[in-house]
């Protein structure tokens, strides 16, 4: 699925190819709650880093080294040096991957058919946690990846080859 994304300002705007464009899972991580703001937690969608095309280039910045437990993630998170939007995250662990944020994302989103609560351990206290049926908790990672969960759900994208 072809995602459009662009920051508030109307800045900078993007697109990339995603195969898993289910926005499942919310990341309460005190690095996601304060580049991303939001509900006390960040969605990030996972997409095909090759297919990233950006509109001006030098109106996106990077913020290299944000902490967590007191370890500096090797991460890129990309934000519009203009408004502050969070757009997009990069980790050099994983160079074919790109994680745009949902909320940076134009193109309509399909419906999750569940919610992921992912790094409980670092949710503030204000934030009010969903619970019941369809409300996935864990501590810390969730057991699948990205792509797991969407085959596991069936809604993995496969790679249209024509």
């Amino acid at each position: 699925m072809r995602l459009e994304g662009s920051c508030q300002c109307k800045a900078i705007h993007f697109s990339v190819e995603s195969r898993t464009p289910y926005p499942y899972m919310r990341c309460y991580c005190s690095i996601c709650r304060k580049t991303g703001g939001g509900g006390g937690y960040a969605i990030n969608l996972g997409a095909d880093a090759h297919t990233l095309q950006l509109e001006d280039p030098d109106g996106a910045k990077s913020y290299f080294h944000a902490e967590i437990d007191g370890k500096a993630s090797p991460a890129k998170r990309n934000f519009c040096s203009r408004c502050g939007s969070s757009l997009w995250l990069w980790d050099p662990r994983w160079p074919e991957l790109i994680h745009p944020m949902a909320s940076a994302i134009d193109t309509e989103l399909p419906t999750p058919t569940e919610i992921v609560h992912i790094m409980l351990d670092f949710k503030p206290s204000w934030v009010d946690l969903p619970r019941g049926p369809g409300h996935v908790h864990f501590a810390r990672y969730p057991d699948l990846s990205i792509e797991d969960w969407h085959k596991t759900h069936k809604l993995y994208e496969e790679k249209d080859e024509t």
